[in-house]
């Protein structure tokens, strides 16, 4: 990924995907059972300074989240405080 955010912004994958990687379709309860608030950090913006790209994180679930696209993939936004640790 090209994509460097701004600030203190974090870029993880999107949680809610409605097909899978090999192309299944999924119906709209299955894929909400398959979310995980658990995610590997793709970027990080420069004033991140918990955080860094490739580290896997725990996201409150309880936090909005900005969708991007980005290479023609949804992405997801978060504020670096919204993250509940880290591995």
């Amino acid at each position: 990924m090209n994509f460097k955010p701004n600030g203190s912004w974090v870029v993880l994958p999107d949680p809610s995907k409605l097909q899978t990687d090999s192309g299944i379709i999924l119906d709209k309860k299955t894929a909400k059972s398959l979310n995980t608030n658990i995610l590997e950090v793709l970027a990080v913006g420069p004033q991140c300074h918990f955080v860094k790209t490739g580290e896997t994180v725990m996201v409150d679930p309880r936090s909005e989240a900005i969708i991007v696209d980005v290479d023609d993939k949804q992405y997801i936004m978060i504020s670096e405080h919204q993250l509940l640790g880290k591995w």
